[in-house]
């Protein structure tokens, strides 16, 4: 691993020197684009619509346009905000995790400790974890100022990149409001109940990346003469059926059933299997109590 930034996490007057690193990488198979004619690269060149010169990037500056003027930022007046020289991951407050939205998480970034000691970096990890709470912090990483959150995970804290408030949208549309009846609702839970289990991410595989890289190393062995078929099997195509819009009382039905099948758990709904339970649990009762009479 590379670090990509490295600085301070202050809070108060306790300094800890750290390295960042990326947390998280893409397992996305990496393309370019080619002439489907020739198979010849595609390159783009950036060229200026007033002179019409190829422009380097070196010479390529900023802009703004409000719609009525535009303005244009060069490199050493952005280089010159003072946001921009911060080598400080600033501590702002101490939070409860779950006042944390989801929706405002961002990227994630390993804190390695650094210096010859590693004490206030032991110190804060363990800080944070014996508080309970999370850590809301400020930094400046790529020329941009930052919000952000320090949590623990194992041994290591984690920074976790928070979107501004204001980068959150409402949503702007009316949610229609719709009456459920009780089998609903009991139907509904369950059918959770039936995949409801402890997370494993192991589990998942993204299907698409690995179908592409099959293809990719067949056509590196075979060349353009693949067989598709072979390859990857014969693909059945989905069945549109009659065009009748099922109910959702039935759809739901149907979905523990097939739930229930696929493992093994048997079929029926959850409703019928209480009531069943009940009925079985009051004769059993009743019998029990007739032979106490009959003694």
């Amino acid at each position: 691993m590379r670090a990509i930034w490295s600085g301070d996490v202050s809070f108060g007057l306790v300094t800890v020197p750290i390295k960042l690193y990326s947390a998280t990488r893409s397992h996305d198979l990496s393309l370019h684009q080619v002439h489907d004619d020739d198979g010849g690269r595609i390159r783009y060149e950036r060229h200026c619509e007033v002179c019409g010169e190829k422009v380097d990037y070196k010479d390529i500056d900023k802009a703004y346009d409000s719609g009525e003027s535009t303005v244009i930022l060069t490199k050493e007046e952005l280089g010159e905000l003072p946001a921009d020289d911060s080598k400080e991951i600033a501590v702002e407050q101490f939070v409860p995790e779950d006042q944390i939205d989801s929706m405002e998480l961002d990227k994630s970034y390993y804190l390695e400790p650094s210096g010859k000691s590693a004490k206030a970096y032991v110190l804060l990890r363990r800080t944070l974890e014996e508080s309970s709470r999370v850590a809301i912090v400020t930094f400046t990483l790529r020329s941009k100022t930052r919000l952000g959150v320090l949590r623990v995970r194992g041994d290591v804290i984690v920074l976790q990149g928070l979107r501004w408030a204001d980068e959150l949208r409402d949503p702007e549309f009316d949610v229609p409001k719709s009456r459920l009846t009780k089998k609903e609702q009991e139907m509904a839970s369950s059918l959770v109940d039936s995949y409801a289990e402890d997370f494993d991410p192991e589990r998942f595989k993204d299907e698409y990346q690995d179908q592409l890289h099959t293809l990719v190393e067949e056509k590196l062995a075979h060349g353009e003469d693949i067989d598709t078929e072979a390859t990857f099997g014969e693909v059945e195509d989905d069945e549109e059926g009659d065009g009748n819009v099922i109910d959702l009382m039935e759809a739901l039905k149907q979905s523990v059933d097939s739930r229930r099948k696929s493992t093994g758990k048997g079929s029926g709904d959850s409703g019928q299997e209480k009531s069943g339970s009940k009925k079985t649990q009051a004769a059993k009762s009743s019998g029990s109590s007739q032979k106490k009479k009959a003694s």
